[in-house]
Order: C-alpha cells, then structure tokens, then sequence
C-alpha cells in the first residue's frame, strides 16, 4: 500500500469516528424531549469519613451516621431498598422510549494512596455530580472530596464508547487535594465572615462538581460552592468555547453544594425557585415565570445523610410538560400540574439518604433540540 493510500485510509477511519457526532452526544438544557439517560448504581457505595469536607456541607443530625460508617460500606437494607427504586427508574425510562445506560459496579471500600493521603471511595451513584454534558461534549468534573477522587472510572467504559462513536470527552485537571487545598479555618458553624461567604477548599487547585452547573442553551449558571471554587469555573469557562456564556450567581444557602436543589429549569421561560435559599434571581431571569416550590412533603427527615430536606426540587424534565417527581412530594406534584406540567410520580424516596433524587441519580446524554439563547 502507498504512502498516499495509507493517508486515505486513515483519513477516511477518522471521518467515520467524527460523522454525525451529534447523534451520539446531544444536550443543550434540561428540557428538550430526553432520548438517552445514565442512570447510576449503589451496589459497592462506601460511607465517606467524617472530615473537613464532609462536615462542612452535611446537616448537623448526620454526623452520628458518619462517625459509625465512614469508610465502611453502607449498610446493605439501605443499598437494596435504593438499588429497587433505581431499576423502577430504569424500567420507566425504557416504557417513555428513552435508552437507558448504567455505569460499572465497583467496590469503592478499596483503599486507595496518592502522594499525599489515602482514603476510600464513595459510589456511582450520582453521575449528575461528575458529568455534565455540553452540546457534544462530555466534561468530567475534577471533584473537590478525597473519597470521590476516582469516582469517574465507574463511567469510563461508557465515556469511552460515547468518545469513539464521535463525541468530545473533557477531563478536568485531577488537584492534590494536599493540605493546600483545604481551609483548615473553616468553620461550619459561622459561615461567614462579613458579609462574605467561606468555603471549606481553597483557590490553590482547579476544583468544581458538574451539579453546580445548570444549563440554559447558550447561557450556564454555576455557583461557587463548597466543591467549585473560582479557578474550577474559569477552567469550565474557558475550555467550553465562545459560544457558551458562563454566569456565576449566588444564593442564600450558607452551605451550598449543588445547585440542582436550589434552581430548576423546566421549561424555555419557566424556573422552579427553593424560596429559602432564592431571594432574588439574577436579572436575566425578569421575563421569566418563576415557580416558587412549596414545602417539602417530609421536612427534616432524620434518614437525609448527604443533603437538605429540598431533594423534593431535584426533578428530571423529560421534556417541556413531564416531569419525574419522588411520589410523596404531593404539594409539588400538584403545583406542577397546577402550572400546566404533567408530573410523573415515582418511589425513590429509599435512594434519598444517599444524597439525592431523580436529577442527580441520572445524566441526560442525548435530548432532540437545538442550541439556542433563551434571554
């Protein structure tokens, strides 16, 4: 074979990994009619130590269940009542039409060294915390807590199929997580000194969750939190094109990680606000209507290990009308058909005290629209 036929052939293989990328990896917001989902796992899910990082975003009345289960394995009840609910999900997705992938199970109570610490893992269970889908791409999160440093390989036989049938696949720089990254002075019980708010990691290393960011077509919102800081939004800022505008906003949670419990896109011109923690939207928003959620059916429940009583707001759009709700959030599910949406009840209410709901048990891949500008 000639030289000439050799850069032929290997042209041609490369324009076959680049066709129609498009069809493989596609998702501009959080409501365009959703055709493939990630849904995650709990099997091999490890309690992470009760530490810096953890203490300063867990409710109060956990710190018991840390302080017995760091760094053990959940107990096994809590990982079969969960891991039923997630295949309820799944079933769901497959009836509505939607393609449905799973991460790998692994046992994350492997103890694991870098340079600088050791710790264990975590789960698969939340692929909205390490993944965010852009367009074509898949950005995967750097991660600000030790225990899910390696978290993302649950996915990578997944990301890796995505990337070699045409999709664009982003890793964040991995930091130290050394003693640098961390402000030891951190104290949870007064966070805020002035009128400034404190976050538990430094500006020393890139660092961000992809649950801090909430996509709106050509416009993101990101919160710095106490797993995103400055620099990890100016990483997502620059590596994500000038198409894409980044706009950093804050709101009155004092122990802010994830923004998927605190502002809800659901339809082009209409946003589901947490009223505790949402004052005031940015101006942006003026021509928008606002859907203030009410209560939580079931505040302040003792089994809420990793997160807020307002896991009620982390609903997934299937597209502009439905919308999937954990079936005992009764005053959501009829505020939201009072709103013209058509909820879609189900149990998960068991998957709860792992940190989250529908949304961030899921990663939408693929939805059928276009790039627009909503503002």
């Amino acid at each position: 074979m000639s030289v000439t036929t050799q850069i032929k052939v290997k042209n041609r293989s490369r324009e076959r990994v680049r066709a129609n990328p498009l069809a493989v990896v596609r998702s501009h917001n959080e409501w365009d009619p959703l055709e493939e989902v990630v849904v995650g796992v709990v099997e091999g899910a490890t309690v992470p130590p009760w530490d810096v990082a953890t203490k300063a975003t867990m409710p109060a009345h956990a710190a018991w269940f840390f302080k017995k289960y760091g760094g053990k394995p959940f107990p096994k009840k809590m990982i079969e009542k969960a891991s039923e609910e997630l295949e309820v999900l799944v079933t769901l997705f497959k009836s509505l039409g939607i393609t449905v992938r799973r991460p790998d199970r692994m046992d994350f109570s492997v103890e694991y060294r870098t340079p600088w610490w050791k710790s264990r893992g975590f789960y698969a269970a939340m692929p909205r915390d390490v993944f965010i889908v852009i367009g074509d791409t898949l950005v995967e999160a750097p991660m600000a807590w030790r225990t899910r440093y390696f978290e993302g390989h649950a996915y990578h036989r997944l990301m890796l199929d995505y990337f070699n049938r045409g999709a664009k696949w982003l890793v964040a720089p991995k930091a130290s997580m050394d003693d640098r990254f961390f402000d030891n002075q951190y104290n949870p019980d007064h966070p805020y000194r002035g009128n400034k708010k404190q976050f538990p990691i430094t500006n020393a290393e890139v660092a961000f969750d992809a649950a801090d960011f909430v996509r709106f077509g050509r416009d993101i919102l990101v919160q710095k939190s106490h797993v995103t800081n400055s620099i990890g939004i100016e990483w997502v800022r620059r590596h994500i094109g000038p198409e894409y505008r980044v706009h950093e906003v804050e709101f009155g949670d004092p122990h802010p990680m994830h923004i998927d419990t605190t502002i809800v896109p659901l339809a082009p011109g209409k946003i589901l606000i947490n009223p505790t923690w949402v004052k005031k939207l940015p101006e942006m928003f003026k021509s928008w209507d606002v859907l203030v959620a009410p209560p939580p059916a079931k505040p302040f429940d003792s089994g809420l290990y990793f997160s807020s009583d307002w896991l009620s707001l982390n609903v997934l759009s299937v597209d502009e009308k439905r919308v999937i709700v954990e079936a005992e959030e009764k005053p959501l599910i009829d505020a939201l058909t009072q709103w013209g949406f058509e909820p879609i009840p189900i149990s998960f209410r068991n998957f709860y005290p792992f940190g989250g709901s529908v949304h961030c048990a899921t990663l939408d891949i693929r939805r059928r629209g276009t790039l627009q500008s909503y503002f």
